[in-house]
């Protein structure tokens, strides 16, 4: 399977709290729910399409519960019927990378711990399309240190919110991507599909 990453990002590169107004307050966050205005059908049927491609799911703590409680055990998510988003996450597998989780609720959720990259290659060796990210910024960024990571999808909404956690942090690896396919929606979503490709090129005096 190939590891794709999928993220709704603010120009300024916030992904915190883009869902709703107290779906992730930490360090004191006061503008959630930025991308929900923004989000047009478009880029839902995008969304739709791409889960289309999921063998299974892979998230971190944070990212899970959030959408184990509005598309899994919770009453929103189930009452979406023949929503192909919630379709494809109630009937694939997921894992969840944590050392803490150890009861999850979700149907077909298994907790990786321990060697976490050991079992991610694993999962990856398996036939199949994609393993796909969600949201799970902590997990993004581990996975890219670790060269995990083969295919990035970011949507890109026409704001910006100013303060929140980045995609990013501002010291890191460096990586060269290469632009696969690129969009944008009538309400101004990009949507760029990357895959890395080595180290950078940098200017030489």
């Amino acid at each position: 399977m190939k590891l794709t990453t999928i993220t709704n990002v603010s120009v300024d590169g916030v992904m915190q709290g883009l869902g709703g107004p107290d779906e992730d307050s930490r360090g004191g966050f006061e503008r959630g729910g930025w991308a929900l205005p923004l989000f047009d059908d478009e880029a839902e049927t995008f969304l739709g399409q791409v889960n289309q491609r999921a063998d299974a799911f892979l998230f971190g703590r944070r990212t899970y519960e959030i959408f184990a409680g509005s598309w899994g055990t919770g009453s929103w998510g189930t009452n979406q019927g023949d929503n192909p988003i919630g379709v494809a996450l109630n009937t694939r597998p997921k894992y969840v990378a944590s050392t803490t989780l150890t009861d999850p609720q979700w149907a077909d959720t298994t907790v990786l711990s321990g060697d976490v990259a050991a079992a991610i290659r694993e999962l990856k060796a398996k036939p199949g399309d994609d393993l796909q990210v969600y949201g799970s910024g902590s997990l993004v960024r581990w996975l890219f240190d670790n060269q995990l990571v083969d295919e990035i999808t970011l949507l890109t909404y026409p704001v910006v919110v100013g303060q929140g956690t980045r995609l990013f942090p501002s010291t890191g690896p460096d990586t060269a991507l290469e632009l696969v396919e690129s969009r944008a929606t009538p309400g101004g979503v990009t949507i760029q599909v990357y895959r890395p490709a080595g180290r950078p090129q940098y200017a030489t005096a």
